[in-house]
């Protein structure tokens, strides 16, 4: 696989530079210019007054970029952290950059948006290589497919309409590809499976039309009790063509079926409250991921949660979700997406190793993808649509 090329790299007089100053806000304080395959030289101003840059207090800056202590060993952890990110960027879980959107009459993701915690600039900075946008309505609203469909057509839009920072992405390659333009791709989902109603059409016209993961809480197929005849009968579409289950706010015995049925592993991409642990040591049976927001009170507190699901069920089960632009709360270290490396410094701090580092940026949401792949591909030769009918079932 061919890796990203990259012109810049962090010199002795550079690491001489940060050792000389006692902290340092990560990638906040960088120009905005650089592309998740490209690295800016440490210790560098941002970019307010510079033309066409954006203000201090701007897009161009993170004021609550994780804070990472120089000297030493703090230059060493942050190089470190941009090195890897450079070939291993964060494919980040859930972004809900997609509704807010929606409700904005103008705006501009390529020079940066203020009023937002996501924009091409700071998808640069945070070394994001690919994000899921999610397509659930704002919280309070039943979603319906009209809705999926309107906030589907704005992520192909907005997509088309940013090609130097955006690729839209439907496979593993893409994001390869994305990664290695210095573009960020952007996958659609997952997608609320109320909107799904009982129709397995339905969830076939959403994967035509680019849905790669729905979400199966909310739905009546698949509640407090587990899966109903119709949810086993969904997962197994949902396998046929590639989709990947999210189980954020299943009940268990919905989360435990599905992992025991399900051949494509699943991910819970914004799980509203920790895990249990045989949760997620059936999660890592199945070779599922669970993705850990970033919106504790600390960035020490996201370390430590991140920290809890790795020693439940092992560095090949963890993933990261910034939950940006979703209404949630972030601390202030972790302010918008800017902040990933700053992060993965402090990680390194803590003594994680570079290999559970890069699976948790990278590696293991690729897996994931890279598996629901291919078993829709084995399945296209042995298996057609499913003509099932919650009349044909029954509830």
């Amino acid at each position: 696989m061919a890796e990203p090329q990259d012109a810049t790299f962090f010199t002795t007089a550079d690491l001489r530079a940060l050792e000389a100053i006692e902290t340092i806000e990560t990638l906040g304080e960088t120009d905005g210019a650089e592309a998740p395959g490209q690295s800016a030289p440490p210790g560098r101003a941002g970019s307010a007054g510079q033309p066409g840059g954006p203000g201090a207090d701007g897009p161009g800056r993170s004021a609550g970029a994780v804070r990472v202590t120089t000297g030493a060993a703090g230059a060493d952890s942050l190089a470190r952290a941009e090195a890897l990110l450079r070939t291993h960027p964060v494919v980040d879980g859930r972004s809900g950059l997609a509704p807010v959107l929606r409700s904005m009459h103008f705006h501009d993701l390529e020079a940066g948006e203020t009023l937002l915690e996501t924009d091409v600039p700071r998808l640069r900075r945070g070394r994001v290589g690919a994000q899921f946008w999610s397509l659930h309505p704002p919280a309070g609203a039943d979603p319906t497919l009209a809705d999926v469909l309107e906030l589907l057509d704005l992520v192909r839009a907005t997509t088309a309409a940013t090609p130097e920072g955006l690729l839209l992405a439907a496979a593993a390659d893409d994001l390869v590809d994305a990664r290695n333009r210095g573009r960020t791709a952007v996958l659609p989902g997952p997608a609320p499976g109320q909107a799904l109603g009982d129709s397995l059409a339905a969830l076939r016209a959403l994967h035509a039309l680019g849905v790669r993961s729905v979400t199966l809480a909310g739905t009546r197929w698949a509640g407090e009790r587990g899966l109903t005849p119709l949810g086993h009968e969904m997962i197994r579409e949902m396998n046929r063509l590639g989709v990947v289950a999210d189980l954020s706010g299943s009940a268990p015995e919905t989360v435990r079926r599905v992992l025991a049925v399900s051949r494509v592993p699943a991910i819970v991409s914004h799980p509203p409250e920790p895990l249990p642990e045989d949760v997620l040591r059936a999660l890592r049976a199945s070779g599922g991921v669970c993705m850990v927001p970033c919106t504790p009170g600390t960035p020490e507190e996201t370390a430590e949660a991140l920290e809890r699901v790795r020693e439940a069920a092992g560095p090949e089960t963890v993933a990261l979700t910034g939950a940006w632009d979703t209404g949630l709360p972030h601390a202030p270290g972790l302010a918008d997406v800017a902040c990933f490396p700053g992060l993965v410094a402090l990680l390194l701090e803590r003594g994680w190793p570079e290999a559970d580092v890069t699976a948790l940026t990278w590696s293991n949401m690729m897996r994931v993808l890279r598996e629901a792949e291919f078993a829709a591909r084995a399945a296209a030769t042995r298996e057609s649509p499913s003509r099932a009918t919650i009349d044909t079932l029954g509830t």
